[in-house]
């Protein structure tokens, strides 16, 4: 414990943020407390490269729950600062802006369908996002993924739910945003980034992660980025970026080996409503209902709850 102080609790390491009122004498004082650490380089961290899926892994937790959560994605190579965050941003906020109607997820899935209640993407790492609008600051990774939250469903329509994430993950990709779409969440983010610095507080969480990426002030920076963006330059992120071969899916449900069995079997998962859709709707249901979904039975796991964190 005296070894890993002496490493870790030093100079180096050490970020100040002070935000709002204080004395004009505070900060002089509390840098004057921290002198009293030693100098020490900052902590040496060497990552392994994250291997991304070829085709679809699957792990699913079994669990005695009512309904079925899926998260999935992929390792992904850009962080804040990075020339194709802004674009790749735009795209995430399109495809599924956590805890907002207007997300292509969204609309497909819940408005459209009904088939659940929250269906949303991620650029960044992003916990406690079940009781959170806003992700928290200081959050700051080396590596990021993207991921997508499909939750909950019910068990009748969770081979369907599935195949509809995944086909309309793969519009995204091949089609990307058509300019009205472009345009529409540009408008959005550059409105929304001031509520994630909307407080003395947030704008010092923010202040810091940014000297964290190397990177300008984000407010500033993420407008000035998006001023400057093309859909052209959104769709190119997409395809290069996003086109993963392979992706990670993690999946909570009761009764796994029977799910399991319909998602190997790849026979069609028709839908059926308890209200008019339209035909529409219902014409793309025949299509999604046989989108083959690449999994193969050595890439799927089935472990119990009481066994996720040993």
């Amino acid at each position: 414990m005296q070894a890993f102080y002496r490493a870790q609790f030093t100079q180096g390491n050490l970020i100040i943020g002070l935000a709002g009122g204080y004395p004009a004498a505070f900060p002089n004082r509390v840098k004057a407390d921290f002198a009293r650490l030693p100098a020490g380089p900052p902590a040496a961290l060497r990552l392994p490269t994250p291997q991304p899926a070829r085709g679809i892994r699957m792990t699913m937790i079994e669990k005695d729950t009512r309904s079925v959560a899926y998260s999935m994605g992929f390792p992904l190579d850009v962080k804040r600062g990075d020339p194709d965050y802004p674009a790749l941003l735009v795209a995430q906020s399109y495809f599924g802006q956590h805890r907002e109607s207007g997300g292509r997820l969204f609309e497909r899935m819940r408005q459209a369908r009904g088939l659940n209640y929250g269906d949303y993407a991620y650029l960044e790492y992003f916990p406690r996002g079940m009781n959170q609008f806003e992700p928290d600051p200081n959050l700051a990774r080396r590596q990021q993924i993207f991921q997508i939250w499909i939750r909950p469903v019910e068990p009748p329509t969770a081979q369907f739910a599935l195949r509809l994430a995944l086909f309309e993950f793969d519009k995204l990709v091949k089609d990307g945003l058509s300019e009205e779409a472009f345009e529409r969440t540009r408008t959005f983010l550059t409105k929304y980034v001031n509520l994630l610095t909307k407080t003395a507080d947030a704008k010092l969480g923010y202040a810091i992660d940014s000297q964290y990426y190397g990177m300008p002030e984000y407010n500033g920076y993420l407008k000035s980025s998006l001023a400057k963006l093309t859909r052209e330059d959104v769709n190119r992120a997409i395809r290069k970026h996003l086109g993963a071969a392979g992706m990670d899916i993690v999946v909570v449900a009761r009764n796994c080996a029977e799910l399991e069995s319909k998602l190997l079997s790849g026979e069609p998962s028709p839908m059926t409503y308890n209200s008019p859709k339209p035909q529409e709707v219902l014409d793309e249901d025949k299509i999604v209902e046989r989108w083959k979904i690449d999994l193969k039975p050595e890439a799927v796991r089935i472990v119990p709850v009481e066994k996720v964190f040993e």
